[in-house]
Parts: C-alpha cells; sequence; structure tokens
C-alpha cells in the first residue's frame, strides 16, 4: 500500500502549484521580451510576432502580471499583451472590432457579459466536486498496488480497474481548472471573441475541454485539450525554439517543471515513447480507413479506446508518485504499452521531419512541404 498518496498528492500541488504558475510567467514574459527587442520581425513565427513585447515592462506592470490575484493561485498562465489589454479595458473591445455589428442589428459595440459562462463553469465544478467525494474515494489510487490487483486480478482485469481508478483521478484537475478559469471571467478577464453562430466566446484562459478529452481518439487530441495553456507555454518556450528533438525535450521540460518526484518522469518519459509510437501508426495506417464512413467509425471507435487505456497507463505513476508502486503496477501490466511502443519505433517506417525552431510559414516552405 502507499499510504496517503492521494492526500500527499493534493497538498503538494497546494504548495507548489504558486510557484509552477509564476515559473511560466516569467519564462513567458522574458521569451516575448526577447520576442520583440532581440530577434527579427522575419524571424518571428505569426504567433510570436503577435505576442512580442516591444517595449520593457515597468515594475509595476511585471509585478501585476506575475502576482495579480485571479490567477496567482491555481493559474491559469496568460500572455503579457492580454492581461495589459485587460487592465487597460481593452480586452474586450479589441476583440469585438473585427466584427461588423450593424449588419447583426448593433448601432454599437456590444458588451458581452461573462455571466453565463461563469455560471456554466461552476456547475461543472459542482459536479466535479461531487464526483471527486464520491467516484474518486470510491476508487483510490491505492487501488493499483492492493495484493488483489497486483497479483490475482487477471490482465483485462486489471487494463479496465486501471482505466476506472484513473477517470476517478480526473475530477480534482477538471474543479481546480475549471474554477480557476471562472474566477478569471468573473473579473472579466478570457474574453475570445465571437464563434461562427454570433455566440461571445470566455475561453480565452480555459485550461481543458472535457467534451474532447472524453472523446479523444488520439493522445494528440488529448493532450492539446488537456492543460492547455500548459500546453501553449511549453510549446512557446520550449517546442518552437529548440533545433532538435522536440518532442522528446518537450516532455522533458514537463517534467522538470512538475517537481522532483520520480512518478512525474515516469510519465513523460513513458509520454515520448508513446507519442512517436502513435504518430508513426497513425502515419502509415489512418488513411487505410478514410475509404469508407464504416471504416471511418470502427477506426474511431478503436483508437478512442486505445487513447484511453494508454493515457491511463502513462498517467497513473504521475499521481502514483513514488518508484515501488509504480514498478509494481507496471510489472503487473507487464509493460506492455512500453513493449508495443518499442517494437512500433523499431519496425514500423517513421518519415523524418526537419523541424527549424521558429521558423515563420512561406509560401515557399509550404510548397516544399506539400511536395516532400
Amino acid at each position: 500500500m502507499v499510504p496517503g498518496t492521494e492526500e500527499q498528492s493534493l497538498r503538494l500541488t497546494g504548495i507548489y502549484r504558486p510557484l509552477m504558475i509564476v515559473t511560466q510567467k516569467i519564462t513567458t514574459l522574458a521569451f516575448q521580451v526577447h520576442d520583440g527587442l532581440g530577434r527579427r520581425a522575419e524571424d518571428l513565427s505569426a504567433e510570436q510576432h503577435r505576442l512580442a513585447v516591444k517595449v520593457k515592462p515597468s515594475f509595476l506592470e511585471y509585478l501585476s502580471y506575475l502576482l495579480n490575484f485571479m490567477s496567482i493561485i491555481a493559474g491559469p498562465c496568460n500572455n503579457f499583451k492580454d492581461y495589459v489589454a485587460f487592465i487597460e479595458g481593452r480586452h474586450i473591445h479589441t476583440k469585438l472590432l473585427g466584427v461588423n455589428w450593424k449588419q447583426k442589428g448593433f448601432h454599437s459595440l456590444p458588451e458581452p457579459s461573462p455571466n453565463r459562462a461563469v455560471i456554466q463553469k461552476l456547475c461543472v465544478t459542482l459536479v466535479s466536486l461531487l464526483l471527486f467525494l464520491t467516484l474518486t474515494k470510491t476508487f483510490p489510487i491505492t487501488c493499483l498496488t492492493d495484493d488483489w490487483f497486483v497479483h490475482k486480478a487477471d490482465f483485462l482485469t486489471r487494463l479496465f480497474y486501471l482505466y476506472v481508478v484513473m477517470q476517478a483521478a480526473k475530477p480534482k484537475y477538471y474543479f481546480a481548472w475549471t474554477l480557476a478559469d471562472a474566477v478569471n471571467n468573473a473579473a472579466g478577464f478570457g474574453f475570445s471573441g465571437v464563434d461562427k453562430n454570433g455566440n461571445f466566446c470566455w475561453d480565452l484562459l480555459s485550461n481543458l475541454n472535457i467534451w474532447k478529452i472524453e472523446t479523444a481518439t488520439s493522445l494528440k487530441i488529448y493532450l492539446e485539450n488537456w492543460n492547455i495553456q500548459t500546453a501553449a507555454w511549453l510549446k512557446s518556450v520550449c517546442y518552437e525554439r529548440v533545433p532538435w528533438y522536440p518532442t522528446v525535450l518537450t516532455f522533458v521540460l514537463s517534467a522538470l517543471w512538475h517537481g522532483v518526484y520520480p512518478g512525474y518522469y515516469f510519465t513523460f518519459l513513458t509520454g515520448v515513447l508513446v507519442t512517436l509510437a502513435a504518430r508513426a501508426v497513425r502515419n502509415n495506417y489512418r488513411h487505410h480507413f478514410h475509404s469508407s464512413k464504416v471504416l471511418k467509425v470502427v477506426y474511431d471507435i478503436v483508437t478512442w479506446a486505445t487513447t484511453q487505456l494508454a493515457v491511463s497507463y502513462i498517467a497513473a505513476p504521475f499521481v502514483m508518485l513514488a518508484v515501488e508502486p509504480t514498478i509494481s503496477l507496471y510489472r503487473s501490466m507487464y509493460f506492455y504499452l512500453h513493449i508495443i511502443s518499442l517494437l512500433v519505433i523499431l519496425f514500423l517506417p517513421i518519415k523524418p521531419q526537419a523541424h527549424t525552431p521558429s521558423q515563420p510559414r512561406t509560401l515557399n516552405s509550404v510548397h516544399k512541404k506539400r511536395t516532400d
């Protein structure tokens, strides 16, 4: 048994989360100032150019950005220019200027209210809290080190039980991230514009999309919708800037950012293997299933089940934290996903892709990519 693992994880999250958020903000601002003052405009990507800070922030602006009450505890991280626009009252209006409001019957710019978004997100936090108090307590992570699970259950039972336990571990993340998002929205921060149906959107700072997470048919889709702002930070400060092995180095940085517990490194290094293997499988086989709707449905069902089981296997050490329970779990699962991923990487052809950090997309580069 691993007594207190769940409580320990929650306690550590509460202690270190503010430091983790401040680290994100410091490095985000540092790179954005570097892009604005230390690099040529033609060397920047479109996103880097949009977010580049071309005037050195004052000390007050710097402290306000790092330590404002809305995000100091649980985040999410946000871009400096978005925060300044919010403080100066330009946050919403600048995102409304591109819409022809006269055609929609408005004589002036509307004033979007965050009330509906805040209420919806508070409802999600309430449901998440109820699930945490029931489902999470019924299936704690310590179940994965029980003698029954490790020595008596058959492999398929272990596979299913691992999925159930890891599903039960999610509500605490859903609760914290959605509540943090709602706090920012309640303060008037987080407006992202108008969708294609003309609805006001308040998801600029959203850290997750629960529906897309639970219906993800690939690890890529899952990761894009889980801890969204941290993924954006990792992409901005690492993936787009390193000249070699961007995927590997991004996962390593994520592990270092989370802390020193061995479980984090088990999770993210396993994530590297599975990501590379999933990419190889997708590149080699996905197009074969697009010839008919039936085949595509079958492909989506199989990839959904595979993705959800794979994420459960990868993320378990992240919650268990320690080496001994992690090794015990993986040994009981015969290290099956590690072995399959290694075999896929070794035997499936992987088309190499040149990666140049922060290279802007031009017509020539797009044409070359299409003809390679």
